[in-house]
């Protein structure tokens, strides 16, 4: 779906920054890129911030959390 928007996935360190200009994702959760060896295996990688942190969890990419949003990064 990303790609077909144009824009990618934020890595894990992109959110991280982008978690200090706001707060983003504090009632929510977002998938970001996940590194390929964990997607071969089948699994994702999502993010949010809770309790003024950010944390980063892992599941399967075909879990109900499918229906989960993703933070893009738009080069232009």
């Amino acid at each position: 779906m990303a790609t077909a928007m144009g824009i990618e996935l934020l890595s894990e360190e992109q959110y991280r920054e982008l978690q200090t200009l706001d707060s983003f994702d504090t009632k929510t959760s977002s998938w970001v890129k996940t590194p390929s060896n964990i997607r071969k295996l089948g699994g994702a990688v999502f993010c949010d911030r809770r309790y003024d942190r950010v944390f980063t969890y892992h599941n399967g990419a075909e879990s109900y959390y499918a229906a989960r949003a993703f933070r893009g990064l738009l080069k232009v």
